[in-house]
């Protein structure tokens, strides 16, 4: 078993060994740019390491951890055309540095990328992973049409929000999990428990995130501050502030989200306000702690050591505690 460091560094060692300068430039230029834009490796440090914890050398998830990944930046790379995204990890988006067509050809070329990736695995094992990386896709299709459709409604429910960052974040963190002990060839229980793990801290992996888009530093966030405000989604802090408000704040809330005025600065600081002030903020973090202790119950039934369990609490806790 080793630690967060050693699976970043062996996944971005084999990630460089998979980018390619290959014709036509235009098209595998951009691919090979938001590849390389950096950022955790989240998702594929997860395959690597749940093959290890069920007893597999970590290299054989290898490739499935690059087709998570790869798939990962497809789905960034047409999510920031439709949120008309200037930054991505602090960089220039694939559509603001080249075009919207590049954008959207690049990342169809990304999605078949991440399905050829499988042919490296044995019949049984590549039908296993496709099938489950077929229903992951489609699940991320429809949280993210979702997140669309909430951006026109005043009437989205919590339960509603939840359901679509399942969808549109948490399931690829649970398929990322279970792909590695799918590659590891683990009991189905265990296969079950790790989708599960993974999923759980993918809602709170997300619902952090929404936090650091309101309140993370710009100089390390990587994205927009306050990208979620000026798009007008609805998030957990803005449905806990409308829950929280009596009827004049609630109203008012609904306005701000009305405007979309050229310098979104004020906007931006007016709600961020409301936010703290109802409550809301506090909410927010409180409910992230719950989904991150859901996710560290479901490890006492994983057939694992504690040492392994230990690895996976501790990677929780600095997901839940990230500042950036």
């Amino acid at each position: 078993m080793q630690n967060i460091p050693f699976y970043q560094q062996a996944f971005v060692d084999y990630l460089d060994g998979y980018i390619q300068d290959k014709e036509p430039q235009s098209l595998y230029q951009p691919i090979n740019y938001i590849l390389q834009l950096g950022g955790k490796r989240l998702r594929p440090v997860l395959t690597l390491m749940a093959a290890d914890i069920f007893d597999c050398d970590h290299k054989k998830a290898l490739n499935a951890a690059l087709s998570i990944e790869v798939f990962h930046n497809f789905s960034l790379v047409h999510d920031d055309i439709m949120d008309d995204a200037p930054l991505r990890r602090g960089q220039e988006t694939v559509h603001e540095k080249w075009d919207i067509n590049t954008g959207i050809l690049s990342g169809d070329a990304m999605l078949i990328m991440a399905y050829q990736l499988f042919e490296n695995y044995d019949a049984t094992t590549f039908q296993a992973l496709a099938q489950l990386f077929s229903k992951t896709a489609l699940q991320v299709c429809e949280g993210q049409q979702y997140d669309v459709d909430f951006e026109s409604r005043d009437d989205v429910s919590i339960s509603e929000y939840l359901k679509m960052i399942e969808y549109k974040t948490a399931v690829l963190v649970g398929a990322a999990m279970e792909m590695g002990a799918i590659v590891a060839k683990a009991s189905q229980d265990d296969i079950l428990n790790i989708y599960e793990f993974g999923k759980n801290l993918g809602i709170a992996f997300q619902l952090q995130d929404d936090y650091l888009d309101a309140f993370g530093d710009p100089e390390t966030f990587g994205k927009q501050v306050g990208g979620d405000i000026i798009e007008n989604k609805k998030t957990y802090l803005y449905l806990k502030a409308l829950e929280f408000s009596n009827a004049e704040e609630k109203q008012q809330l609904l306005h701000l989200y009305s405007l979309k005025p050229s310098d979104q600065t004020g906007k931006i600081e007016t709600i961020k306000e409301v936010f703290d002030a109802s409550g809301a903020s506090l909410a927010t973090r409180k409910v992230i702690e719950e989904y991150t202790l859901k996710a560290f119950d479901i490890l006492e039934g994983l057939h694992v050591s504690e040492e392994k369990k230990l690895l996976l609490k501790t990677f929780g806790q600095q997901l839940m505690n990230r500042n950036v």
